[in-house]
């Protein structure tokens, strides 16, 4: 699969970012039970997998038919089901699953209200749903995050669709933030030059190639430095936090009892 700097893929990922990725998932583990899960944007499934267990299914659910396909030849004989679907449509009956992730990906709606409104309809009167997404004042530039979110941004949206709703932060050490601090002042770099802010004046599609293609490029370079286990960041770095401020990571939000 084509690395973006989207999806996490290891060895090439950053290894903080896949680490923000497994400590997100592990999270929504430690607050649910057995049941019907159900991972919409699993990607190749190896953070969906995690969910696995004898009394529990899990169907991931990814945007790209290649990217599904990939997680049911990799995860399927675990027990894994995926299938391509939009995220805002999903094509599965209503009150279904007692458990519904969303890891980083509400972001990239840009009418993100269609994909909270079809997590409720999928989940079953007393379950629960989890919205992982990066706090809007601590990301990165980025073209495909089109919807970033504060608190009570998040709150409200969702509490739209769901009588109870609970905003968390998800943050990092101080190792995690100086990690993210590099990467800012790199991309930062980068960034500066473009002096006549072309980025923004380009169609869309042609700023998000570049982006795609500069992150590859960046990541090779600087993948003995950040990938591969050399930083030894890991999800143990990361933890919930009811301390929300402009520098926390990422926001983790638990929603139940779907309107």
């Amino acid at each position: 699969m084509k690395l973006t700097g989207e999806r996490p893929i290891e060895g090439q990922t950053p290894d903080s970012l896949l680490a923000l990725h497994a400590a997100g998932y592990r999270e929504v583990l430690a607050r649910i039970d057995d049941g019907q899960f159900l991972d919409v944007g699993c990607g190749l499934g190896d953070g969906t997998a995690t969910f696995l267990g004898a009394e529990r299914s899990v169907v991931g659910i990814d945007y790209d038919p290649a990217t599904a396909a990939a997680a049911v030849a990799t995860r399927g004989p675990a027990g894994l089901r995926a299938a391509c679907m939009d995220g805002a449509r999903l094509g599965l009956k209503g009150a279904t699953f007692d458990w519904v992730c969303s890891s980083h990906l509400i972001e990239h709606f840009v009418a993100p209200e269609g994909h909270v409104a079809e997590i409720s309809r999928v989940l079953a009167p007393g379950g629960a749903a989890f919205f992982i997404t990066p706090n809007a004042p601590a990301d990165f530039e980025n073209p495909y995050h089109v919807h970033l979110f504060e608190p009570e941004q998040l709150r409200s949206m969702l509490g739209r669709h769901f009588e109870d709703v609970e905003v968390l932060g998800l943050d990092g050490n101080a190792e995690v933030k100086a990690d993210f601090e590099k990467r800012r002042k790199t991309a930062n770099r980068l960034l500066a030059l473009d002096v006549f802010d072309l980025r923004h004046k380009l169609p869309e599609t042609w700023f998000v190639a570049l982006h795609a293609n500069a992150r590859r490029i960046i990541y090779k370079l600087m993948g003995d430095k950040w990938s591969g286990g050399n930083t030894g960041i890991d999800d143990s770095a990361f933890a919930i936090t009811e301390a929300i401020d402009r520098s926390t990571l990422v926001l983790f939000a638990v929603a139940r009892k779907p309107r």
